[in-house]
């Protein structure tokens, strides 16, 4: 006969306290039903009691917690910590623990955290470990050092993008700069660097990255001091730079950045111009100086530790290039004149009698070979860094002109307004325009392109370009530069490199006009905005702005900028830093 199978099955602790408490009820000594069941006699006398006055149900667990929690914060306190954290999102335990002790209730940092936790209003995530190498530093007194920099993504409702130019006091993490810009030259660093110290005063040290901005000492082809380094010589001020690639050395100003993006820019749309957003950043710089805690000060106000220099000081020293565009300074302050400031004063009487009229110029190309006038840029090269070209600037063009010889004609971006601000600031009344004379000395000769994009005249070879391969071009041959002209249209100017007295022995040689090329009309391409609010043409990367993302801009190439037009109505000119050809004249199929 076959054996019946047994069926085990695992009792539950309710069951076996059970069992053990009938046993007990039985008459088995309770030695032996602890020693059975592993527990001690205390707990088997205790199961026996609690099934007395509670049944089955006696025997189930309890719960160990205590009954009473006397440093339990209380459900008010809770519902502030919450009530507090909803309405302020970047309040965080530390924050939320002073706004509590200002309210009169005194909690720990790790009471809030976990209050923040248990309703889901705080992500718990694990710490991180702090890196040993990071030394935390601090200068002993306000003013002894200042720190500076320069950020971006601030965008206005036309989709162009400023930066903001800021500063912050080491000891005291004052706010001392924080202005809009359009665009962060060197001009508007210095301005807002001497308008913070005509306010403030002017600091023992000041730290920087090594932005072209601050410093020249990587400059091309040579090292040279850029006008905030000559600010700091001038007023005796200690100028540090950090190490390449070392931005934790100005933490500091990097983490005022981080604060001003998440707790203005981030929250706040477009701004219509450039004075509301400097408005909007003016009422949180104060914000942020007088009530805002911060951690790093044992929730003290910067303000309550900033403290200007007091007594007899210095006067500050200002350039005269910026003392003309500086708002008035402080009492004590000193402007420094110099010639070019003493000219300025002669000639601005007769400015007005100039308005219109073209002018003449001197200036020194500068490292990265554009040179900017009034506002327009005249792409020169690096080969022409350091040497002094002369200007002739009229409202239809710009002459660049080179020991004698025109080197370079492009339109003219200036108005009436502009010249009489070059000439109120020493230009001279310029002369006729330097165009040749028609009495032989312009050469003109036509030549094939070649596949490799060259022409040959004489012994000596000319790139035209590969655009111009296989096409009938002209060679207008006018003092040291040699222009290529495709269909009557100037489509190049390089170097001459045919001595003037073998011109005339050219193959096909003739006269040249006295007129110059006529320029070509400005290209017009496509380009698709990327996710990032920016459009990549000739080699170059310009920021459009993130509202504009997706969207496809019309620009137009100039000589020197490029007019891109994202929306009807909405134009932005960026200058152009490169002389790359354009090759793609279409917007890509994809963002």
């Amino acid at each position: 006969m076959r054996d019946t199978p047994v069926m085990l099955r695992e009792l539950k602790v309710v069951e076996q306290r059970y069992r053990a408490v009938l046993e007990v009820l039985d008459g088995t000594p309770v030695t032996e039903v602890a020693e059975r069941f592993g527990v001690a006699r205390q707990t088997v006398h205790r199961w026996v009691a609690r099934y007395r006055d509670g049944g089955i149900d006696g025997l189930a667990d309890r719960s160990h917690a205590p009954k009473a929690h006397p440093w339990r914060i209380s459900a008010e306190v809770e519902a502030v910590i919450c009530e507090l954290r909803s309405s302020h999102r970047r309040w965080g335990p530390r924050r939320l623990v002073f706004e509590l002790g200002k309210r009169g209730y005194p909690v720990s940092r790790s009471t809030v955290y976990r209050v923040l936790v248990r309703h889901q209003l705080l992500q718990p995530v694990p710490r991180r470990r702090r890196r040993d190498q990071y030394r935390r530093w601090e200068r002993s007194a306000a003013m002894e050092l200042w720190q500076m920099d320069v950020t971006a993504s601030l965008f206005l409702a036309d989709g162009r993008e400023c930066k903001v130019i800021t500063g912050i006091d080491d000891h005291s993490r004052f706010c001392v700069i924080a202005t809009v810009v359009a665009r962060a030259t060197a001009r508007a660093v210095c301005s807002a660097f001497v308008s913070a110290m005509a306010e403030y005063g002017i600091p023992g040290e000041v730290l920087t990255d090594n932005g072209k901005q601050f410093t020249g000492r990587f400059g091309r082809p040579r090292p040279a001091e850029v006008l905030f380094e000559r600010i700091c010589r001038e007023n005796g001020i200690t100028q540090r730079l950090t190490k390449p690639r070392s931005p934790t050395t100005t933490g500091k100003i990097e983490r005022l950045h981080q604060t001003l993006q998440q707790e203005l820019l981030n929250v706040h749309g477009p701004f219509a111009s450039i004075e509301d957003a400097q408005a909007a950043v003016d009422t949180w710089r104060k914000q942020y100086n007088s009530d805002r805690p911060h951690q790093s000060l044992a929730m003290s106000y910067p303000a309550s530790r900033f403290a200007p220099p007091a007594g007899d000081t210095l006067g500050l020293r200002v350039p005269a290039e910026l003392a003309r565009h500086s708002p008035p300074p402080v009492p004590g302050a000193q402007p420094v004149r110099d010639d070019r400031e003493t000219a300025c004063s002669a000639t601005a009487a007769g400015s007005h009698d100039l308005q219109g009229r073209a002018v003449e110029l001197d200036r020194v190309v500068p490292p990265s070979g554009n040179l900017w006038v009034a506002g327009q840029q005249i792409w020169l090269g690096p080969a022409m860094t350091g040497r002094t070209v002369r200007l002739w600037a009229g409202l239809d063009r710009v002459h660049v002109l080179l020991d004698g010889y025109r080197v370079k004609t492009l339109p003219s971006r200036l108005d009436a307004r502009d010249l009489a601000r070059l000439a109120s600031a020493g230009a001279r009344p310029a002369g006729p325009p330097p165009l040749p004379p028609a009495s032989g000395e312009v050469i003109e000769v036509e030549r094939t392109v070649n596949a490799s994009g060259n022409v040959s005249l004489g012994d000596h070879v000319i790139s035209a370009g590969l655009p111009l391969a296989g096409q009938r071009v002209t060679l207008r041959l006018d003092g040291p530069v040699a222009h290529i002209l495709s269909g009557g249209i100037l489509a190049r100017t390089v170097a001459c490199p045919v001595p003037a007295q073998a011109r005339v022995r050219l193959r096909g040689g003739r006269p040249g006009t006295a007129q110059p090329p006529r320029l070509p009309e400005p290209l017009t391409v496509t380009r698709r905005v990327s996710v990032r609010g920016a459009i990549m043409i000739g080699g170059q990367r310009i920021q459009v702005g993130l509202p504009h993302a997706g969207k496809t801009a019309e620009v137009t190439v100039e000589s020197d900028t490029y007019q891109i037009t994202v929306e009807p109505g909405i134009i932005i000119t960026a200058p152009r830093t490169t002389s790359r050809d354009i090759r793609r004249h279409k917007a890509s199929s994809y963002g």
